[in-house]
């Protein structure tokens, strides 16, 4: 059957067609992305104002017929940390039902890890070991371990790195004081979750999902998304510290330039890697691999272990 996944996150709304069925691997057919920044839409209270909303029901409503085109069978929305934290995601979500008639999950933080979490383990399958599973998303960081298909912990932190540059790094480039700061904000906010997840013991493999850490491994030299879905991608804590103060001193503009950065994301590219520095160096991880599937993987399979044998 062909199923879509609709995905409101903090920087993007993404919708994946893929044709799948249970015992299957899911199988991309389509892909399609629109920029909508929503945490960057919040008010001073919160809120996601009656422009942002109307600009998110726009984008649903688009998405929904673009599924409707492609043949989806099962349309999947959710929506993560940009609602989910909204003052006012109730009437968001009841907002966006009534205008075109698609309801939006919203994940907690815990459900956004354990998600992630069941699609690296399909994807490295159970010779992987205990895994280690570390993702940063625009609004949130999710860590995650365990040996089986359901981690054994899991967390989500305000780490996102769209939510800390629009926090923590104004100016272009930002002074040498903020990224100082939120250096200090994003290692103590970690390191107050690792000796929990420490203490079930030493992962087999480290992996690392999400656009933002794509982007910093093709920066390290990680292979182009071009040569393939199946080329091992390792993001190395060595290179990624050398590239940190570098990234520092340019501006948004100059990052974009720089390979496998996109215009959008090279604003946050600094924050993100901030981020994933200090997640590497306070669990020990010397190096980190690239998974291709993510939470979008996570929501499908999850719904296809729900439907049974075909």
């Amino acid at each position: 059957m062909r199923l879509g996944v609709l995905d409101v996150g903090s920087n993007t709304v993404h919708l994946l067609v893929v044709d799948a069925h249970p015992g299957a691997r899911p199988l991309p057919a389509y892909s399609h992305k629109t920029e909508l920044r929503l945490a960057q839409l919040l008010d001073g209270d919160g809120a996601i104002g009656p422009e942002g909303v109307d600009k998110l029901i726009d984008v649903v409503r688009e998405a929904a017929q673009i599924a409707e085109d492609k043949g989806v069978e099962d349309l999947l929305p959710f929506a993560t940390s940009a609602v989910r934290e909204a003052s006012n995601v109730d009437e968001v979500i009841a907002r966006v039902y009534k205008a075109t008639g698609v309801e939006l999950k919203v994940l907690t933080g815990d459900e956004e890890a354990r998600l992630t979490f069941l699609a690296v383990r399909r994807w490295f399958g159970w010779s992987a070991g205990k895994l280690l599973v570390l993702d940063i998303g625009g609004g949130s960081l999710e860590i995650a371990s365990g040996i089986d298909e359901e981690p054994d912990a899991a967390v989500s932190l305000p780490l996102g790195a769209g939510r800390l540059t629009a926090g923590w790094l104004p100016g272009d480039p930002p002074t040498a004081e903020a990224v100082r700061a939120l250096r200090r904000h994003v290692r103590a906010e970690i390191a107050r979750h690792v000796a929990g997840i420490s203490r079930l013991g030493h992962p087999d493999h480290v992996v690392a999902t999400s656009k933002t850490f794509k982007q910093l491994a093709r920066l390290c030299g990680a292979a182009r998304s071009a040569e393939g879905l199946y080329v091992q991608r390792d993001l190395k804590r060595s290179s990624l510290e050398a590239w940190v103060p570098r990234l520092a001193e340019m501006t948004a503009e100059q990052r974009a330039e720089l390979p496998g950065v996109s215009e959008g994301r090279a604003g946050q590219l600094l924050a993100g890697a901030l981020v994933a520095e200090a997640a590497m160096d306070l669990f020990g991880v010397d190096t980190v691999e690239i998974c291709p599937w993510a939470l979008r993987e996570g929501v499908i399979l999850r719904r296809l272990d729900h439907m049974g044998p075909a």
